[in-house]
């Protein structure tokens, strides 16, 4: 499954030079050239990485992260800028990023940069559990479910589907998106499955955590 990358430029020829690029290198990209544009792909779509520039219009790129970070979005980020002062490389680690490019820059040393965050699988978490409620946690390292102090069983295909859920919290995930996730390509999804994985979550974590979008996928509220 390809990688989705938002990117927000407003430089035309570069937006169209990284598009290129990434694509080239078996990446789906959405490219803006707005900061507003920007922060409506963000809440309207899911996403593996953001490339934000910042001195962009309608609301910077600092602006832009800080915003969705106080929202708890933690998809990783990464600043492509030509601001180079130690006070803006202060500012943009402050609001949220996790890697900071400053322009002009080889488009290979982006794709190492971009490749080397996505590998990583949780961002922005100053510990090993994720609470979900006062008695529900979730243990990054071993991937496993605890009510009460208790490891909870889920099965392979519930377990994969609760970790892309707190990887990307409070964002909507498409049906697509969940079954390319779930199934490997040389299996054939399943709507009922996906049905019953998102059932028995929901007895564990709480029904209104797991919101059904018609039409467009499912969100995990945190």
């Amino acid at each position: 499954m390809s990688k989705r990358v938002l990117l927000l430029e407003d430089d035309v020829i570069l937006n169209e030079t990284i598009t290129e690029f990434l694509e080239d290198n078996d990446f789906e990209v959405v490219s803006v050239n707005d900061g507003y544009d920007a922060l409506d792909k963000v809440y309207e779509d899911s996403f593996d990485i953001l490339l934000l520039d910042v001195k962009v219009p309608s609301i910077s790129g600092f602006d832009l992260l800080e915003d969705i970070r106080e929202k708890g979005v933690k998809t990783p980020a990464i600043f492509i800028t030509s601001l180079n002062s130690i006070d803006d490389l202060t500012k943009g680690y402050d609001s949220g990023c996790d890697d900071y490019i400053k322009k002009p820059f080889v488009l290979k040393e982006l794709l190492i940069r971009v490749e080397a965050l996505i590998k990583r699988d949780f961002f922005h978490t100053k510990n090993n559990f994720i609470e979900l409620d006062k008695n529900i946690k979730y243990d990054i390292d071993a991937n496993s479910l605890f009510v009460d102090d208790s490891e909870v069983s889920l099965n392979k295909k519930e377990s994969k589907l609760l970790k892309l859920f707190l990887q990307n919290t409070n964002q909507v995930l498409s049906h697509d998106r969940i079954y390319d996730s779930l199934w490997s390509y040389d299996e054939s999804y399943s709507e009922s499955a996906l049905r019953t994985y998102i059932k028995n979550l929901r007895k564990i974590v709480g029904k209104e955590k797991i919101v059904s979008l018609k039409k467009q996928g499912y969100k995990f509220i945190r």
